[in-house]
C-alpha cells in the first residue's frame, strides 16, 4: 500500500535543524523520519499527559482523599475477590 506524502515547508532555528541531523544519523533515517517520529511521541505524551489531567480532574471534583482512595481500592478488591472465588466454587 503506497503512502501518501506531503511536502511542506518550515522555517527552523539552526540548533533545531543540527539536532534533526544528529538524530538522523543516530536513528540512522531520513530528517523526515526524525520529524515524523518526534511529532507522534510529542502527540502520544500530549495524550497521557490530557488523560492524566481528567483523571486528576475527576479525583478532584470527588474531593478525593487518600483515606477515601485506601476505601475505595479496598471495596473493589473485596468485590473482585468475591467474584472469584464464586467462579471458583464448583
Amino acid at each position: 500500500m503506497a503512502t501518501t506524502s506531503v511536502r511542506s515547508t518550515y522555517s527552523l532555528d539552526v540548533e533545531t535543524v543540527e539536532r534533526i541531523e544528529q538524530l538522523a544519523r543516530r536513528w540512522n533515517v531520513s530528517k523526515s523520519e526524525v520529524l515524523r517520529r518526534a511529532v507522534k511521541m510529542a502527540d502520544e505524551q500530549s495524550a497521557v499527559s490530557d488523560r492524566l489531567a481528567a483523571l486528576k480532574e475527576l479525583q478532584e471534583s470527588m474531593q478525593m482523599t487518600p483515606e477515601k482512595e485506601a476505601a475505595w481500592v479496598a471495596e473493589i478488591r473485596a468485590e473482585r475477590d468475591a467474584h472469584v472465588m464464586a467462579w471458583e466454587k464448583p
